[in-house]
Parts: structure tokens; C-alpha cells; sequence
């Protein structure tokens, strides 16, 4: 009799105490569910070993990982679907342990544990364990390569020509290229970067932002980041700019750098991997490396507040699979640590909707190379990647996450002197 996809949807909807809203497809032929909506594909037993063992995000990222699960039909709306009842309440749907007091519920798992087998499979090989000692230089170092040293054959199919891993800045029917040039230029002018000045780059990935202030505005550059791989590209491509006699770039902790001071700061997509502990030490290293009346641009994703901030967790997928010790904080305790070290916050621009956008294409670029991705990669990675940007593109949409670029200044005491101008927002 083929009965599990009926067997399945009946135990996840006792479980999450709600209505399971994709249809199900089991690998033995069976389906059940809404006719209309994105199909969950479980193509084995193992799927479900997986599930019982590990019921919510985790256990449904392990699956999806591993190729034990997939969808057919519409990533977007599959997740979008799923993700009030998994994703964001994720084991505490219900209450594991108390939906599991219900007889006919426990009855359903050792049904399901005959049908499957008692043993939870080995996680994918992608998956990496939480750090116990985080943010130390070496946790860190460790972290960014699980991320960033993959390839970057791997990077340009999914950032394309640009190399730039953070959000651009959109205009109505740009392209993605161009929205990054003027997301770079736009923390150019913020920074008012000058011929002859120096700028520290902070965490400068594959070297965009480095070329850009060199080429562009005639600075001297100094760029670190904790991936060799980045580095050795980033440094080619200076090469191939002409540009070695103003920009040199290290595989150097931001902690270790001595060689200030800096005439401004560039601080984009990296103060995610600082860490909560971490971000007073992350702002106050910064704050000493400007000179007086120096900037720094901060671009970070943020979360939400939560009325109990004790209550926050990080993301099992996020953490497990691809940012590993890395932390969201709200906007406004990154502006409380920036002013605890000494800065003066001088604007804070949100530009969310433009992640969602830049989302988008990576998740197009991926999905037209995907074989070519699988074979620079592994197909779990590939896999990691389509769901955490399809995850991502869906929670900038929906104002679950956000990101902001936060202008500071090393305004001296004495004078009290910021050096911007009255009308601070011409760069717009």
C-alpha cells in the first residue's frame, strides 16, 4: 500500500499543530496535500530519519542538503509557505515534547521509525559544528574559510563580473553590475574619499571596493581579510588594474592591524562574523585606527529587537551550514557599541529592499551555471547556497532582517569638530 506521504503529512501537521501547507510526495509514489501548491519531494527513507531526529529547520536543511529532500515548483513560494510554520519557529512549532505526549501521536512515530529505520544518518558533509570558543583569531580565521574558501570559480557565477559579495544600490531597471559600481561609489562619497588620503578596507572580500577607492578616487588602500583564497584574487586583480603602488592587500585580522592611522574606514558585510561578544573590541580597534575627524562606513545586515534579547538564537542553518559563529544584531545596538567606542553616528541609511534585489540575481546567476556550480563545488553546496539566498531574499522581503549603512566620524573632544557638513547628505 503506498501510504507515506499520507503517513508523513498526518505526523508533521501533529507535530507542528497546523495545517502542513506544500503537498507531499513520497518515494514510493504516494502524495498528499494541497493539489495546487509546491510539491516536497521526499525521495527517501532517509528523509525521514532525518525529520524524526531532528524535527524542524535543522532536520528539513539536513534533508534538503543531502538530496534526500527537494521541491518541485516554486523555491520562493515553497519556502514562503513554510516559513512561519519551520523556519522561523523551527522544534518549538508546537513543542516537541509536548506534542509527543499525545498517544496517537507517538503512535505515528514508531510507525514511522518501522517504515524508516530506527538510525538518524551522518550529517552532510557541509555541515559544520558550533565553535566553542568564538571569535578568537583562530575560530574566525576558521569560520571565513568554511565560507569564503570555496572556490572562486564558484564566487563569479553567482556574484558575476563584479565580485562584490554584499547588497548593491538599485536604480529602476539597472543591472546588477551597475548596482554595484554605484553601491561603491556611494560609500565613496559617503567616506569623501580624496587623492592622497588612506583607506583600511575591512574584511575587502575579492578587492572591489579596494579597486574602486584606488581607481576612481586616487587613495592609497589597504585591504585584509582572513581568506587566502580572496587574497590571491584580489591581488591579481590589483595587478591587472596597475594599481600595486596604491592598494595591498593582507590576509590580516582587523585586530592586528597597527599601521594606522587611516583617513577613513570601509566596513562592508563584515561586522556579521564580529560576533555579539566580540563588537565593543571590533568597534574600538576601528575607532583607533582613524585619524581625528576620520570616517568609517558600516554596512551590516541587522535583525529585529527582541523584548527578551536573552531569548535570541542564532539561525541552526545559517550557523551550521553557511555563516559559522556569525550574529545579527538590531541597528540600534550596533549604533550604542559605535558611540560606546568613541564615534559620533552622523547617519544611518536602511536599504533592504536593494538586498532583496541583489538576492535575486546571485539566485538567477546560480540556477543558470547550476551544473557548473555542482562541479566547482559539491551539490550540497550548490544545494546550501540556492536555499540560504532563496531564504534570504524571502526575509528581506518580509522586513525579518534588514541592512544599513551607519556613517561615523572620529570627531575629536576637544574641538569638537566632525568635519562633515551641514547638509551631510549630498552623496545622494
Amino acid at each position: 500500500m503506498q501510504d507515506a506521504a499520507l503517513r508523513l503529512k498526518s505526523l508533521v501537521e501533529q507535530l507542528l499543530g497546523a495545517p502542513f501547507p506544500l503537498r507531499i510526495r513520497a518515494w514510493d509514489g504516494s502524495e498528499a496535500g494541497p493539489p495546487a501548491a509546491p510539491v516536497l519531494l521526499v525521495h527517501n527513507r532517509r528523509a525521514v530519519r532525518r525529520l524524526l531526529w531532528k524535527p524542524g529547520e535543522l532536520g528539513l536543511a539536513r534533508g534538503w542538503v543531502a538530496g534526500d529532500l527537494g521541491v518541485e515548483g516554486d523555491l520562493y513560494s515553497a519556502l514562503d509557505l513554510m516559513s512561519g510554520l519551520v523556519w522561523e519557529r523551527g522544534e518549538d512549532a508546537r513543542g516537541t515534547a509536548e506534542a509527543l505526549r499525545d498517544p496517537e501521536v507517538r503512535a505515528a512515530v514508531r510507525g514511522l521509525v518501522k517504515l524508516a529505520g530506527p538510525l538518524p544518518p551522518a550529517p552532510p558533509p557541509e555541515e559544520v559544528r558550533r565553535n566553542r570558543h568564538l571569535h578568537t583569531r583562530r575560530s574566525d580565521r576558521q569560520a571565513i574559510s568554511h565560507h569564503y574558501d570555496v572556490g572562486n570559480d564558484f564566487y563569479e557565477i553567482v556574484l558575476g563580473p563584479s565580485m562584490v559579495y554584499s547588497c548593491a544600490y538599485w536604480e529602476d531597471g539597472g543591472i546588477l553590475e551597475d548596482a554595484q559600481r554605484d553601491k561603491l561609489e556611494l560609500v565613496s562619497r559617503k567616506l569623501d574619499l580624496k587623492a592622497g588620503q588612506r583607506l583600511l578596507d575591512v574584511g575587502c572580500g575579492w578587492g572591489s571596493m579596494a579597486i574602486h577607492a584606488a581607481r576612481e578616487h586616487g587613495v592609497s588602500v589597504v585591504g585584509v581579510t582572513l581568506s587566502q583564497e580572496q587574497a590571491a584574487y584580489a591581488r591579481k586583480r590589483v595587478a591587472d588594474e596597475g594599481l600595486t603602488d596604491r592598494v595591498e592587500i593582507r590576509v590580516q585580522d582587523y585586530r592586528d592591524v597597527a599601521d594606522g592611522p587611516y583617513d577613513a574606514i570601509s566596513s562592508i558585510g563584515m561586522a556579521e562574523h564580529v560576533g555579539a561578544e566580540r563588537y565593543l573590541e571590533y568597534a574600538e580597534v576601528l575607532h583607533g585606527l582613524l585619524k581625528p575627524g576620520g570616517r568609517l562606513l558600516n554596512h551590516q545586515i541587522a535583525r529585529p529587537p527582541r523584548r527578551d534579547e536573552s531569548a535570541y538564537h542564532v539561525d541552526e542553518f545559517i550557523d551550521a551550514y553557511v555563516f559559522p559563529d556569525g550574529e545579527l544584531a538590531p541597528v540600534g545596538t550596533t549604533v550604542t557599541q559605535l558611540e560606546r567606542a568613541g564615534f559620533e553616528v552622523r547617519d544611518v541609511e536602511s536599504i533592504r529592499e536593494h538586498y532583496a534585489l541583489t538576492l535575486r540575481e546571485w539566485v538567477t546567476n546560480l540556477e543558470a551555471q547550476w551544473e557548473r556550480a555542482v562541479r566547482l563545488t559539491s551539490p550540497g553546496r550548490a544545494r546550501v547556497w540556492r536555499l540560504y539566498m532563496v531564504a534570504s531574499v524571502l526575509a528581506f522581503e518580509q522586513n525579518r532582517i534588514g541592512v544599513n549603512q551607519v556613517l561615523a566620524v572620529r570627531t575629536p573632544p576637544a574641538s569638537g569638530s566632525s568635519g562633515m557638513p551641514l547638509r551631510s547628505r549630498d552623496w545622494n
